[in-house]
């Protein structure tokens, strides 16, 4: 399954100047998606020369982080998903911006359409029929 950018198959230009991507995976099946970021590049210190070396990371191959959303995939299989990517971004710090804008825009961790449960590492949600109940 490939990434897709403004509804055609992403091909990074070459050199690709680009630091990273937001994107959304969606599940086919049940319309529940997932807001993130992936970098392009990994970058590995060498421990003899104590260079950076910049290598290519796994990009193509990413299906997010969340536990949930990677428990559906192999349960239901890739192919039951969709990649898009909203923002290519320059810079690391434009990519922490842009994804946490796009959560808290789509308001992701109080609606049970998303499978992130946080925004940024610091706003949590572990049960959102809590936060969701009117008293």
């Amino acid at each position: 399954m490939d990434w897709t950018y403004n509804g055609t198959i992403f091909v990074p230009p070459e050199p690709n100047p680009y630091e990273g991507f937001i994107y959304i995976i969606e599940n086919l099946t049940n319309g529940k998606k997932y807001i993130g970021k992936k970098h392009f590049w990994s970058r590995i210190k060498n421990k003899k020369t104590g260079r950076r070396k910049k290598t290519e990371s796994d990009w193509r191959k990413y299906y997010g982080s969340s536990d949930d959303l990677l428990k559906d995939i192999k349960e239901i299989g890739v192919e039951q998903f969709k990649r898009t990517i909203l923002h290519l971004c320059i810079y690391k710090k434009q990519m922490t911006f842009l994804e946490q804008k796009e959560q808290w825009d789509r308001n992701v961790i109080m609606n049970d359409g998303y499978y992130n449960t946080n925004i940024g590492g610091k706003f949590f949600v572990t049960e959102r029929r809590l936060y969701l109940a009117k008293p």
